[in-house]
């Protein structure tokens, strides 16, 4: 039997085309399973969330909603600013979380990746959205956790992972969120 193919959105909580979570947000999309299909929504175009813009929400509010309810999973990667999330991350779920019982994040199987050049590795964003992400109702997968300090050193610009133990982990990351949205998707029955 064939595994279906799930549509992962990708949350990149840099805008920096350059950035390191960019790099990693490749990197894990060449690693993933074939039953997995990574595809980048991008943030940039989302206006600051204000709740006095819900009753004509702008259209790429409407496109961001449309997108996530669309996908089958959620992949968030995030660098830290200030031992917290960049505030793209925090404006995409502001929008995405809204109006309020219409949550398009909501049962939507999701993972959380961080990274930085520094050792922790962005520990204080990673935990700071998994907070988030579970008061709506979004299952996120509770291990393996990575976050992956050292970016710099280990995946260069094209994504390409340069060290075998990191690419090892990565690749069970993806494997492990794999197994999780099967395990966790409101798919419908054929």
């Amino acid at each position: 039997m064939t595994q279906q193919v799930r549509n992962v959105r990708v949350l990149i909580g840099s805008l920096r085309k350059a950035s390191f979570s960019r790099r990693l947000a490749v990197a894990l999309g060449r690693l993933a399973p074939p039953a997995l299909r990574l595809a980048e929504l991008p943030l940039r175009p989302l206006s600051i969330y204000d709740q006095d813009d819900e009753a004509s929400p702008p259209e790429p509010w409407r496109v961001f909603r449309h997108e996530v309810k669309a996908a089958d999973a959620l992949l968030f990667v995030t660098p830290e600013y200030n031992r917290s999330i960049p505030s793209v991350m925090k404006n995409a779920i502001d929008v995405g979380s809204r109006p309020r019982g219409h949550a398009a994040f909501a049962g939507k199987p999701s993972a959380v990746i961080s990274c930085s050049p520094g050792v922790l590795g962005g520990v204080c964003a990673n935990q700071h959205l998994r907070q988030s992400l579970m008061c709506m109702d979004v299952p996120v997968m509770a291990g393996p956790e990575v976050y992956l300090g050292g970016v710099d050193k280990v995946i260069d610009e094209e994504g390409g992972v340069g060290v075998d133990s990191t690419r090892e982990l990565l690749t069970l990351f993806m494997q492990h969120f794999s197994e999780w949205v099967e395990r966790n998707g409101r798919f419908a029955e054929p």
